[in-house]
């Protein structure tokens, strides 16, 4: 089995693959991360949990967006599951042609979602937009070149802000309202947020498609924490909350060391 780990800012998303199959998910927050051994007991008990023996898990595949993880991440994997783990990092094969003007600054977790377009749609132009932390959109040919994209704020960091940089606008949940006149001020937060963002989200496929593919709608796969907010908004042809997972699946695969 594989245990796939997308690291982010705010939560670290697993997955383990049983051949083609993602039997299980799990998330926990990032920070703090803890010890080496505080990360395999968990990562452990939380197979445990889910039904897997953790002695099954024989390969771990790794993303993340924050370097101080990477350390005792990779210690309890070889500590726990005695192995030592794959990072989708620069210089490994991706089965994508770069087009960044630094290649090595593209996030490894839109790295991962682009791979796993181009394998969910193979031959099709592609546009990801992954709703989590921040909110990212990810350009991919049909013919595997990431063209680069867009990166915003994402919900939860915009209403972050909004508390803290403000005297009397309180924290609120993130939900999507009834509508977009907000009777409250916690109603015209909500209200601000979700459509300010429906609207960014809608601008923004429009206008990397006139530069990328001429104005011919790409595929269009929603992904992240929050995508399934804006489900019925028609922003995306499908919705795939998993996707980095698969694509670090295929990353890992693409290479693998053959057996000796």
């Amino acid at each position: 089995m594989l245990l796939t780990l997308d690291v982010g800012n705010s939560q670290i998303h697993g997955g383990v693959f049983d051949g083609d199959t993602l039997r299980v998910q799990f998330r926990k927050t990032t920070h703090p991360i803890g010890s080496s051994d505080e990360t395999g007991v968990f990562l452990r008990s939380v197979l445990r949990e889910n039904q897997i023996d953790p002695a099954a898990v024989k390969r771990v595949a790794i993303c993340s967006v924050v370097p101080p993880v990477a350390y005792p991440l990779r210690a309890a994997c070889v500590k726990y599951f005695n192995c030592e783990p794959f990072l989708l990092q620069a210089g490994v094969k991706t089965g994508l042609k770069i087009k960044y003007r630094n290649p090595a600054e593209v996030g490894a977790d839109r790295v991962a979602n682009a791979i796993a377009a181009t394998q969910r749609r193979p031959g099709a132009n592609c546009l990801v937009v992954d709703c989590g932390t921040a909110t990212t959109f990810d350009v991919v040919t049909g013919g595997g070149d990431y063209l680069g994209g867009a990166i915003l704020p994402g919900l939860g960091i915009s209403a972050e802000m909004l508390s803290s940089r403000t005297a009397r606008l309180p924290a609120v949940e993130i939900a999507r309202p009834d509508g977009a006149l907000g009777r409250s001020t916690v109603e015209s937060i909500q209200a601000g947020l979700y459509h300010g963002h429906v609207g960014a989200i809608r601008n923004l496929l429009s206008v990397l498609t006139i530069e990328a593919f001429n104005g011919v709608r790409p595929h269009v796969i929603g992904t992240g924490g929050f995508a399934r907010m804006f489900e019925t908004e028609g922003l995306f042809d499908e919705i795939v909350p998993e996707l980095v997972l698969f694509g670090l699946k295929h990353a890992e695969l693409l290479n693998r060391e053959p057996a000796k």
